[in-house]
Parts: C-alpha cells; sequence; structure tokens
C-alpha cells in the first residue's frame, strides 16, 4: 500500500467516477485502474461496486476511506512542516472561508500574514460553510472560517470549533443617501417598509432574514434578489435599495453606512475550523495565530462585532 494508491481511492470515492477521478489525478485511466485493483489484491479486498455508469463504495471501501483521508492529509501536514524548518520562509496554507469573511476578516488576516512570511503560499476557497466543512473533512483545506454550527463532518472525523466573534447582522444603506432612519435601530417592520435587495437563496444569510420574516407575520417583496455579495454591495452602494449583512462587512467602506437591527437582533458566530486528528503543520499554525489576533482587532473596532475569545 502507497499514497499514490491512496490518493487515486480516495478520488475515484470522491467522484464516483473513474475517468473524472484520472483527469483530477492527471493520470491515465489504465493507470488508475491498476492502481485500485493492486491495492485490492493488497488488502484483500474490493473497495468500489463497478457498473456501467456508477461507481459506489463497497463496505470495505467505506471503512477504509475515513482512514486513508487522514494518513493523506497527516502525509501533507509532514510534507508542509519539513519544508518549513527553515522558519517559514516555504510552506502553504489553505484557507477557506465564507464570501462576506473573505471581503473582512480573511482581507486583513492575509495581508498581515504575508508581510511577516511572504515565501509561504496562500490558497484561498471561497464557498459557503457547509461545503467549507467538508473540504476539511476529506483533508482539501488546512483551517477554516465556518459561521455558526452549518455542516457537519462526516462519521468518523473530528473537527475543532474555535469561537472567534459574535457579529450582528445590520441594514446597509448608500452613505450618499439620506440615512434610512434617524432612530438608533430599525425594527424588522421597518425593514420590510424599505427596497431590499435580496442575496441569491444559497446564503445562510438569506435564509436567516427570510426566517425572521417569517416569524414576524412579514413576507416583504425585494426589490431585487439573487445577487451575489459583490454585486448586493455595489447595488446598495449606488442607492438602489438596502441589505442586510454581517457587520464585519462596513469595514474600509466608506460608502455604505448601517443601523443595527432590533426586535429581534439578528447574530451569527464566526468560527475556525479545523480536523482535530491532523497535526497542524508550522505554517498553519502562524496563520491560525494571525486569524485570532486580527479577529480580537476587528472585534475592537465596531460595537456590533464581540470577541469571543478567551
Amino acid at each position: 500500500m502507497n499514497l499514490e494508491q491512496l490518493r487515486g481511492f480516495v478520488e475515484v470515492a470522491r467522484l464516483g467516477h473513474f475517468t473524472r477521478a484520472s483527469e483530477h489525478l492527471h493520470l491515465a485511466q489504465p493507470s488508475l485502474s491498476r492502481q485500485i485493483s493492486t491495492l485490492e489484491r493488497e488488502l484483500g479486498a474490493e473497495l468500489f461496486h463497478r457498473a456501467r455508469g456508477h461507481i459506489a463504495l463497497t463496505a470495505a471501501g467505506e471503512t477504509l476511506l475515513p482512514r486513508a483521508q487522514r494518513m493523506l492529509a497527516e502525509a501533507e501536514a509532514i510534507r508542509e512542516e519539513m519544508g518549513e524548518l527553515a522558519g517559514l520562509r516555504r510552506g502553504r496554507v489553505r484557507l477557506g472561508a465564507t464570501p462576506t469573511l473573505c471581503i473582512s476578516l480573511v482581507a486583513e488576516a492575509i495581508s498581515v500574514f504575508h508581510a511577516a512570511h511572504p515565501g509561504v503560499e496562500l490558497q484561498l476557497t471561497e464557498a459557503g460553510s457547509r461545503t467549507l466543512v467538508e473540504q476539511l473533512a476529506v483533508g482539501a483545506l488546512d483551517i477554516a472560517l465556518v459561521t455558526a454550527s452549518e455542516g457537519q463532518p462526516p462519521a468518523g472525523v473530528s473537527l475543532t470549533r474555535m469561537p472567534l466573534l459574535a457579529e450582528e447582522l445590520v441594514v446597509v444603506s448608500s452613505a450618499a443617501e439620506p440615512p434610512v432612519t434617524t432612530a438608533p435601530s430599525l425594527d424588522l417592520p421597518g425593514l420590510a417598509s424599505l427596497p431590499l435587495i435580496a442575496f441569491d437563496e444559497s446564503y445562510e444569510l438569506r435564509a436567516t432574514t427570510d426566517a425572521a420574516f417569517r416569524s414576524a407575520g412579514l413576507a416583504p417583496v425585494p426589490l431585487l434578489a439573487g445577487a451575489e455579495m459583490d454585486a448586493v454591495l455595489r447595488f446598495v452602494e449606488r442607492g438602489l435599495g438596502v441589505a442586510v449583512v454581517p457587520a464585519m462587512v462596513l469595514l474600509d467602506r466608506p460608502a455604505l453606512r448601517s443601523v443595527r437591527l432590533s426586535h429581534p437582533m439578528m447574530t451569527r458566530t464566526v468560527s475556525l475550523a479545523h480536523r482535530s486528528d491532523v497535526t497542524p503543520a508550522i505554517a498553519v499554525a502562524a496563520m491560525r495565530r494571525v486569524i485570532v489576533s486580527t479577529a480580537a482587532e476587528v472585534a475592537r473596532r465596531d460595537p456590533a462585532i464581540t470577541s469571543l475569545i478567551d
């Protein structure tokens, strides 16, 4: 048994297809098939049910998969750590974050980290919390910034979540337009009366906002729905309407103003997640420290953000 065989097995299991897995691994399909067949002979068990157009794990394959993922993740961590013993002149950090965190906390943390360790390669994945948890579980990410408790890892995979911040959801409008209210906060009926720009339904923010409206017996029709984060903020900056966003989005955006929500106040928790069963490489541990310190600094600058770090 070797790492290449395990890597091939994990990719076929992930994609459910030998051809797509071989393309992803930059291998000829016959080579990948031989790797899997050799692995099955060495283990004395078939790992896949093979049917035309469909590949599924056998019971032996399901047992092997989480262990193979752990072994590959540990091998990668060892490789990274051996390359970093010269004092973080080299290395790699694979960081995941949600879209709103990418344009706020992550941007600041990466700036600080790169200034201190310019030789470390940084790879950023932007996705929803559920997808990020899945990628942590299979070893595709080293650490991720996720919100609330969205997403649960597969059986056999243990994740640690370190709560960093409690962040209010606020209503943003164009700083070039008159304030949407002269009061210190806005309630849901007041929000429902404004031209609302709503996110795509894949966003957790959209689900949270919609649920709050339903609980209050309100059913506002958005002026515009289905936009991504960057587009929403641009529309708001141009005065087209208002949007409900995390308070951190306001960092370094002078073209936006915000008002806090009340009755009810909506919040979310931002956590730093990583696999509990994988020893972090030196560069990854350094990035964790930078993210924690950056989160504490961000909380000091905005009353709508509370640090949860002891």
